[in-house]
């Protein structure tokens, strides 16, 4: 078991809690994840929370959506989600904000949620490009798919909180 993870483990239940919230605005993730150490591995700790995730009511995944920016929106704040956000969208050209901002509307007043799509690694264009199939999806499907992409933002999110220690 690393240090960092010990250290996860061994934190008081309100402080593991708000380090959970940093990685998924789920109050319902955040005590499930925290109730269940220690954690024998990072491995572990990661499939817990996917699994988390991925059982988590339709209204408390929206209350993790809440903390999330829109897609090509520059996320204000000097906290760690907001860093993070900004290292998530690193991807986003300048010249497709304005693209996004029009996709983020018509994909919110389709669904009434913000897009939510795991950033890291994609181009704008790819991150528009999904957003635009996605419109495609029913509510059913789509539901489906927003909580497998906050589970893959929250595994990565949880990877960094573990590496540094916080």
């Amino acid at each position: 078991m690393s240090e960092t993870l010990a250290a996860f483990n061994a934190r008081p239940p309100a402080e593991a809690e708000a380090g959970l919230l940093s990685c998924c605005a789920s109050r319902a993730f955040a005590g499930e994840v925290a109730a269940r150490r220690p954690y024998e591995s990072l491995d572990r700790l990661l499939d817990t929370a996917r699994a988390a995730v991925l059982e988590l009511s339709w209204d408390d995944v929206l209350e993790a959506l809440s903390a999330h920016p829109r897609i090509g929106e520059r996320p204000a704040g000097s906290g760690r989600e907001a860093s993070w956000s900004r290292r998530e969208q690193s991807g986003v050209e300048d010249d497709l904000r304005a693209a996004l901002a029009e996709g983020n509307r018509v994909y919110e007043e389709r669904f009434g949620h913000v897009y939510l799509v795991c950033a890291t690694g994609l181009t704008g264009t790819q991150m528009l490009d999904k957003l635009k199939r996605r419109l495609g999806n029913d509510a059913a499907r789509e539901r489906d798919v927003v909580r497998g992409e906050l589970a893959a933002i929250t595994r990565l999110r949880l990877g960094r909180l573990i590496e540094e220690g916080a």
